[in-house]
């Protein structure tokens, strides 16, 4: 879709629309409260600004990257791309901004992305997964450049973060505030494999009623750097605030419309066909746009990949096609000092899918279109008689085009209250979220006259076949109340507690078919499931020990609610309404209890001015915690990209973390600063678990997979983050390493893949611009990523207890340059 397309321009108009009826209808409507936060970095100072900023009031770990620092990471990167450089993190994706969702890995201490809690401004976004039922990703939420900080709160989110994923930590993401003064900024990256990056930004200032508002559009268009696919995007943000006496009013809306281009993992050791064990490539491009490639490379027999590659074949082509609209009213009313009521009303609508084209005559797929077409059957499902009817009943190509169409349709609402009664400050709140998605699989023929010959269009004609379709209806309830008590001048004590609810219900429309051989018939199950916590309190102390150094303790128990995921969804989580049947559901119901943890921190910050030579200034944090994971669930359904069936979950028990954070920066005058974080994990399973059954002279016993002991996957015991920050004049520049260790790819820790230290470079030059001339401000940066151009694994996925994985290929060294002016 483009931007002049009807859906492209209704977009634009709504955002513009609601930009002009806020600004006309609401100028009654707030008296506010708290002045707009401005960015913590001065552009005009000549000091080098703070790589990290490290929380001096909070009672556990808090560390935030601010705006300035993002967009040196590489102008552009995602928000948690840019928090790689955080204590305790590993972030890894395929593309160099972090965008590219298909293949993202996200750990903190343990957590994976769908364990911890992600918000925009106070809007909760899910938890972040490729096919999320419940939110998007925070860069499909807001534009790069609008970013202001993003805060990671690594042990324990706080009791108010809109989230039921919150396992393990929080990451909060804040857009920036309107400017009071009017502006224009424009930004153009152009860089490796075809980069264009333009944003643009519009600043009213101050206008008619205490208005200010900002408007930005995006246009990025990138090729893969190891096949011919374009990530091309558009997105607009808007924002409007006003200020009064006794309250602040605030909207803001974004839309967003991407089409990425993904590649296959490559599969290694089981999850690879014997006959073709030792092929496994770097990377799986895929082959479009040579579409008579797509024909002749299904060199097998009828729409069968190549024998000798194995699971390694290459598709035609696949793509992430999404679509988000998704706006929020916010009102601070604060009537005394000592009181504030914020409440937040906020909607997102979210339309997208997968679309694959691959052969027709792989991971058991002929077997499924015989279900639905019967009468194609000659002899068997996999003979070539019938391989032929279905070639033919999907054009002809030897492909066929499958989609997982996703739909989100979710409102909500937050109201918080903070009051200050003498040496209490009590906070009390509650999150109400209704949410209404779906999810479809479908098949198309692959034909031009169908729509389907390009990864960038949507199928547009006669489906062959609906393999199902789900629709859940979701209601979430998170309530929050604490007290924190400056009991000394020196000493905060803080209390609390937060209750989470969940009604989820799921329904399908349209279920799997089965053949009347199937043994066990896959039937995707129907039903609600209620979990509610309505007691997960946490407790911390934060004392200052002397003028320069604090310390903290915090305890906290959170609840991770089951996900509505669809059928199939083993892909991409682990979801009762995956089971294939319902007595398997039903079972689950009555048995299994929800993802909890305890999380236990103790930590000291330290912040000093010295005369030690060239060192002036000394800044740091020292954290050490004890997590107690239960109920933690596992999906140990056999791998399948293109046709993954039921799953199978097994509670395997507990998971015990330990772990130390050690994290400072130097400061060599005002010119010059050296951060650097070193970080120790250890998770382990505390127990086996059991998985199916097997016969034994004529006895059936369980089957005992030995993952006591045993390390957590894709967590590694060892990483180091440093970041070298230089400025001198208007002239700047950093260079940065992230080392990530060894990661065990299998849950009986006999794979791994080795550790990795990559290394950025990042350097800029602002120009001296008269002040009353046409560009007030401009700016030139470069900046080269994988410096030392590393190859390796970038992601890991455990598709396996033991003896296989999939991964993808680390991104090779690119450069890019940005230009940015200010009228």
């Amino acid at each position: 879709m483009k931007l002049n397309t009807p859906r492209g321009r209704s977009a634009l108009m709504f955002c513009g629309a609601a930009l002009v009826a806020l600004l006309a209808t609401s100028a009654q409507a707030a008296d506010a409260v708290v002045p707009a936060a401005a960015d913590a970095a001065n552009p005009d100072s000549t000091a080098v600004e703070q790589v990290i900023v490290t929380s001096q009031s909070e009672t556990r770990s808090a560390v935030a990257m601010q705006a300035q620092q993002i967009q040196r990471v590489l102008p552009g990167a995602s928000p948690l791309k840019a928090i790689q450089f955080l204590p305790g993190v590993v972030y890894r994706t395929a593309d160099p901004w972090g965008n590219n969702e298909q293949n993202l890995s996200l750990f903190v201490h343990g957590f994976s992305t769908q364990q911890l809690g992600f918000t925009l401004d106070g809007v909760p976004l899910g938890d972040q997964q490729y096919g999320n039922y419940n939110g998007l990703s925070v860069s499909r939420a807001v534009t790069s450049e609008n970013v202001s900080r993003v805060t990671l709160s690594s042990g324990a989110g706080s009791l108010g973060v809109a989230s039921t994923s919150n396992l393990g930590g929080a990451i909060e993401t804040f857009s920036r505030d309107p400017s009071a003064e009017r502006g224009f900024n424009v930004r153009q990256t152009v860089g490796s494999n075809e980069t264009s990056r333009t944003f643009l930004r519009l600043d009213t200032g101050e206008i008619a009623g205490g208005f200010k508002g900002y408007i930005s559009y995006l246009r990025q268009d990138a090729k893969a750097w190891d096949f011919d696919g374009h990530q091309r995007g558009h997105q607009v943000n808007l924002k409007v605030d006003r200020e009064a006496e006794h309250g602040v009013l605030t909207f803001y809306a974004d839309w967003q419309m991407k089409v990425e281009p993904n590649e296959d993992a490559t599969a290694f050791g089981n999850q690879q066909t014997t006959a073709a064990a030792s092929y496994t490539p770097y990377t799986r491009p895929f082959l479009y746009p040579n579409l008579a490639a797509c024909s002749s490379n299904l060199t097998g027999g009828a729409g069968t990949p190549p024998t000798a590659q194995g699971n390694n074949f290459s598709t035609c082509f696949s793509a992430a096609q999404r679509e988000d609209i998704l706006s929020y009213v916010k009102y601070a009313w604060k009537p005394t000092d000592d009181f504030t009521w914020t409440n937040q009303a906020y909607y997102h609508y979210n339309y997208g899918r997968g679309i694959v084209a691959g052969p027709i005559n792989t991971a058991g797929l002929p077997a499924l279109f015989a279900t639905y077409y019967p009468s194609l059957v000659v002899g068997s499902s996999t003979s070539a008689a019938t391989l032929a009817n279905i070639v033919a009943l999907f054009g002809g190509f030897g492909n066929a085009v499958r989609t997982t169409e996703y739909r989100i349709n979710r409102s909500g609402l937050t109201s918080t209250a903070e009051w200050t009664l003498g040496d209490h400050q009590i906070k009390g709140g509650v999150w109400f979220e209704h949410n209404e998605s779906a999810q479809q699989r479908a098949w198309y023929p692959m034909t031009a006259a169908n729509n389907d010959l390009s990864p960038y269009d949507v199928p547009r004609g006669k489906k062959v076949l609906t393999q199902y379709a789900a629709e859940f209806y979701v209601n979430d309830i998170q309530l929050h109340l604490q007290d924190q008590w400056r009991v000394t001048p020196k000493l905060l004590l803080q209390a609390g507690f937060k209750s989470s609810l969940q009604d989820a219900t799921g329904k399908f429309p349209i279920n799997q078919q089965n053949l009347p051989t199937v043994a066990v018939p896959v039937h995707y199950p129907t039903g609600s499931i209620k979990s509610n916590k309505w007691f997960l309190p946490q407790a911390g102390l934060l004392w200052e020990a002397t003028d320069s150094e604090q310390v903290f303790v915090n305890v906290q128990q959170n609840m991770r609610q089951f996900i509505p995921y669809g059928a199939g969804s083993n892909f991409y989580g682990a979801s009762p309404w995956s089971l294939g049947t319902q007595a398997a559901f039903d079972l689950f119901k009555q048995t299994v209890k929800p993802e909890t943890s305890w999380t236990y921190e103790i930590g000291l910050r330290t912040r000093h001015d010295v005369a030690l030579g060239p060192i002036t200034g000394v800044e740091g944090q020292i954290s050490a915690y004890d997590v107690k994971f239960s109920n933690r669930l596992l999906n140990i359904a056999p791998y399948s990209f293109i046709n993954p069936g039921p799953a199978i979950l097994a509670n395997v028990g507990g998971v015990t973390t330990k772990g130390l954070d050690v994290a400072g920066t130097l400061k060599f005058g005002e010119h010059v600063q050296l951060y650097n974080a070193l970080s120790y994990n250890e998770s382990k399973y505390d127990s086996d678990y059991q998985s199916g059954t097997t016969t034994v002279g004529g006895v059936s016993t369980p089957v005992t997979v030995a993952t006591g002991g045993k390390t957590v996957p894709l967590t590694p015991k060892w990483m180091n983050k440093t970041v070298l920050r230089f400025n001198q004049g208007r002239f700047d520049a950093q260079i940065s390493g992230d080392y990530v260790g060894k990661r065990y790819v299998t849950y009986l820790n006999d794979l791994s893949v080795k550790s990795m230290m990559l290394v950025d470079l990042q350097a800029g030059y602002t120009f001296d611009m008269p002040a009353d001339g046409l560009v007030k401000g401009l700016r030139v940066s470069a900046n080269i990523t994988n410096l030392f151009d590393k190859k390796g694994v970038s992601t890991a996925n455990v598709t396996s207890n033991s003896g296989g994985y999939t991964a993808y290929a680390q991104a090779p060294r690119m450069g890019f340059v940005t230009l940015s002016a200010d009228f």
